[in-house]
């Protein structure tokens, strides 16, 4: 047998740094693209809607679950979103699996996830959407919001995962309750 001339060996070898550093930056890449994506960083990160009602800026306050294949399809073009807007408008998360946001779930009528509430920067509702939305369609109605312009509310336009409270409040909790 004979062995590989030296210049081959240090091809291959080469060859063999190269395909490995490729890995290290494909893997790398990808967990921190999934990293800075993902519902548990972006909730972490959103304002909290206490203080989001009251900081007079405009606020995007989103239900979601970390099982909703719709949140998780979304969450990518919403960070991306929240990165453009986020001096001027704040995001604020709502886990619907948390109990503790029962109120605001019945309050907004949250049926189906992701729901967007657009508020105005005295908190004032202004309008809801249900489902995926486009990312051309949310940068709109933010530039809206901004502007201070007409945000219309939308059907529900795209995919939802429909939810059911865990825990239903009593009626006389319920605000949709008359008596």
């Amino acid at each position: 047998m004979q062995s590989s001339s030296a210049p081959q060996r240090m091809r291959n070898f080469t060859i063999v740094i190269i395909a490995i550093a490729l890995v290290i930056a494909l893997v790398l890449g990808i967990r921190a693209q999934n990293f800075t994506d993902s519902l548990e960083t972006q909730a972490d990160r959103a304002t909290p809607i206490d203080i989001a009602l009251t900081n007079n800026k405009p606020t995007l306050m989103e239900f979601y679950a970390n099982w909703c294949t719709s949140c998780q399809a979304m969450a990518p073009d919403l960070a991306a979103v929240k990165a453009q807007f986020g001096d001027r408008v704040n995001f604020s998360m709502l886990n619907v699996d948390n109990t503790k946001w029962l109120p605001e779930v019945t309050k907004y009528r949250v049926d189906g996830i992701p729901h967007f509430v657009f508020f105005d920067s005295q908190g004032k509702v202004l309008a809801q959407v249900i489902g995926e939305q486009p990312r051309q369609i949310l940068e709109s109605k933010l530039t809206d919001l901004i502007a201070g312009v007409d945000v219309s509310d939308t059907a529900a336009t795209g995919e939802v995962s429909k939810f059911t409270p865990k825990v239903i409040p009593k009626n006389n909790d319920d605000p949709r309750a008359h008596g």
